[in-house]
């Protein structure tokens, strides 16, 4: 059928559309969105098998996988990442699936426990993370796997556009069937520079500029050196 949308700009029947919303209906408002979202975890599955059967290719669905069946080790991303950790998982002899998050809001909160309910650990790899609290994707596979015993650790990386590197991964994912990974690991940090900066800060009150400090001790740039 013709998409008939549920608001139309018209002059002459004027309406609001994107008002502000009062406390007198901005609990009813959000709670309605919220119920939309969760009726989509519904419908985006078959609307992916429909969007398969016509153009003949799969446009996302909620998750996807890749050698999970029998993996201890499951690695769990979103976005783009994907790509540079399944060429690294190519590489290396361990057996390692991957789980792909193709929606994260309404989060599939099922299908992900469901898909990694046989898995001895689950890493989180991501390239954004809130500061004072870790990373979001990680929080949110947390809830999923809530109750299971499975250990989710996560793995920060790639901020700020920086080079996620093969030899890194390598590392990774044998530190993780190892069971050697923190709860919260970040790709490549430069311990040395952030030892060095806490220390000048605990040294100096007035010890600059953090990012100007850390890009100097990083060898990046040859700023002055603070007093």
């Amino acid at each position: 059928p013709p998409f008939v949308p549920r608001q139309i700009l018209d002059p002459e029947d004027p309406i609001s559309i994107g008002a502000m919303v009062g406390p007198e209906a901005f609990t009813e408002v959000r709670y309605i969105a919220h119920k939309k979202q969760k009726e989509a975890l519904k419908l985006i599955p078959q609307i992916n098998k429909e969007f398969k059967k016509i153009f003949g290719r799969d446009s996302g669905g909620l998750i996807s996988t890749s050698n999970t069946e029998g993996a201890d080790t499951v690695i769990v991303t979103l976005g783009s990442v994907i790509g540079t950790i399944e060429e690294a998982l190519d590489e290396q002899d361990e057996k390692i699936g991957s789980l792909t998050i193709r929606s994260f809001r309404p989060f599939p909160l099922e299908e992900i426990r469901s898909a990694l309910q046989n898995a001895k650990r689950v890493v989180v790899f991501e390239k954004c993370f809130a500061v004072g609290i870790g990373g979001i994707v990680a929080n949110n596979v947390r809830m999923a796997m809530s109750g299971t015993n499975i250990p989710v650790y996560e793995v920060i990386g790639g901020l700020g556009g920086r080079p996620i590197i093969r030899k890194s991964l390598h590392k990774l994912f044998k530190d993780a069937v190892n069971d050697k990974l923190e709860v919260v690991t970040f790709l490549d940090l430069k311990k040395d520079v952030v030892d060095r900066e806490l220390e000048r800060e605990k040294q100096l009150i007035q010890s600059g500029s953090v990012a100007e400090n850390v890009l100097r001790d990083g060898g990046v740039v040859n700023a002055a050196k603070t007093t």
